[in-house]
């Protein structure tokens, strides 16, 4: 669950351009966030259509292009952007100066945004874990077909370079549109963990989530389950090869990819063996709840304040799992916003976010039901500074649900001074991800290593 991604409702609008008065708003708009210190470069690209416009979103530094926008609407000189499965709008003003002075909202957070028509250049960011070629492996880079969702994706293979069949493993990301290296503040964790892991005799395939840099299909309108689908698909794929051992085959899921291994393992017998890192053991509505509460205290919220945000929150939660259409939800939570004294201008956005297929399924979905029918090995770990996913409910919630089952093959651990990437951190606040150069703690990396290892000596 990527940046402060507090599973809350996200929201991106689509832009519209215009010529009036000579100024364009169409082609390349740059800008950067400065997220708790660290620099997010986000781009817009706008297009004139018959209807209207449209437009896409770029995030380089999560390794995030061409994400579809929802809306895009220009009224001289007001622009707006949305994107509604990930709860973000950007509400700007065009000046004469051919420059956008705007906010940039998620989640109810605003950021000052400011695009202009010049490319802003990287920050130079030390991540010394990151491979560097040569390689002592082969990568390759493949695709192949989710044809029940009429979508191709794109990723890497990574395999050793002896002869022989090998174990592989299927890398599945965390919430949020990313790229086969789960890209998030330049950091890249399934590049450092597919390098461990080839070098170490396991095959490993990373790829694209849908629509995603060179995957096809619509992320905007998936859900988990969907996401699943995607990963059956890599399995048939990964059969396929002939470098490839058909029985060694398992999946190893972060965060929300830590929720739809579970789901993967329970219908396909072929599965050997499944890795949790920072996996959901319990609803996406506890998690929430508690990821909201956690992250607010670590930044000093005062307890009215946290009490009244778990609150409203949770009505809000309410409203979503009781509602019976699409229509009646939206004005059920519009007028609940106004009644709890959100900004009117904020509400459209954190109406659109939280209404998302996504949201929905996430709120209700209950991975403890699909863990009691795992009946292959289990890894589970999670850092005891997450606070995006909390280790001790979720970590214990995986473990009753493995053994309700019958599973007796279940290595659960609890990480110490380890958060929600595993890197080595002090608080395990979002706002470290970035300023942290390790990716991965090298105890993680080798603990994975040998687990594996040993499901398929």
């Amino acid at each position: 669950m990527k940046l402060l991604k507090s599973l809350l409702p996200i929201l991106f609008l689509f832009c519209t351009a215009s010529t009036l008065f000579g100024q364009d708003i169409t082609g390349e708009w740059n800008g950067a966030l400065n997220v708790q210190g660290a620099q997010l470069r986000l781009v817009f690209h706008i297009e004139q259509t018959e209807n209207g416009f449209t437009s896409t979103m770029d995030s380089p530094d999560q390794g995030a292009i061409g994400i579809p926008t929802t809306e895009t609407s220009f009224e001289h000189p007001n622009l707006e952007i949305k994107i509604a499965n990930l709860n973000i709008s950007y509400q700007g003003k065009f000046n004469e100066d051919n420059t956008i002075e705007g906010t940039f909202i998620q989640n109810a957070h605003r950021f000052p945004l400011n695009l202009s028509r010049e490319k802003i250049e990287a920050k130079k960011v030390e991540r010394p874990q990151e491979p560097k070629a040569p390689f002592p492996y082969t990568t390759e880079e493949v695709k192949f077909n989710n044809d029940s969702a009429n979508i191709t994706l794109a990723g890497t293979l990574t395999l050793p370079k002896q002869k022989g069949k090998f174990p592989a493993v299927i890398l599945i990301s965390g919430s949020g549109p990313q790229n086969r290296d789960e890209e998030v503040f330049g950091h890249k964790p399934f590049l450092v963990l597919a390098d461990k892991l080839t070098r170490n005799g396991i095959a490993v395939l990373r790829y694209d989530d849908r629509g995603t840099a060179e995957s096809t299909g619509d992320f905007t309108s998936a859900t988990s389950a969907d996401f699943a689908t995607d990963v059956e698909s890599a399995l048939k794929y990964l059969k396929s090869r002939k470098e490839i051992h058909k029985k060694k085959i398992g999946l190893l899921g972060h965060s929300e990819g830590g929720l739809i291994a579970p789901l993967v393992a329970s219908r396909n017998k072929d599965v050997d063996f499944i890795v949790l890192l920072a996996g959901p053991g319990v609803t996406g509505e506890r998690i929430l709840l508690a990821q909201q509460e956690l992250i607010g205290k670590a930044s000093g919220f005062s307890d009215e304040k946290l009490t009244s945000n778990a609150k409203i929150n949770q009505g809000a939660f309410n409203i979503i799992k009781n509602a019976e259409s699409q229509e009646q939800l939206v004005a059920d939570l519009t007028n609940y916003f106004k009644e709890n004294g959100i900004p009117e201008g904020e509400i459209p956005t954190i109406v659109s976010q939280s209404t998302s297929p996504w949201m929905k399924h996430f709120l209700t979905y209950d991975p403890s039901v699909v863990l009691q029918q795992v009946n292959c090995p289990v890894l589970a770990l999670n850092g005891a500074n997450d606070l995006q996913v909390p280790a001790k409910e979720n970590l214990e919630a995986i473990e009753q649900a493995l053994k309700t089952g019958g599973n007796k093959c279940v290595t659960i651990q609890e990480l110490p001074g380890l958060n929600h990437f595993f890197q080595e951190s002090k608080t395990g606040l979002p706002s470290e991800y970035a300023n942290i150069e390790q990716t991965i703690s090298p105890k993680v990396l080798d603990k994975i290593t040998k687990w594996i290892q040993l499901q398929t000596k």
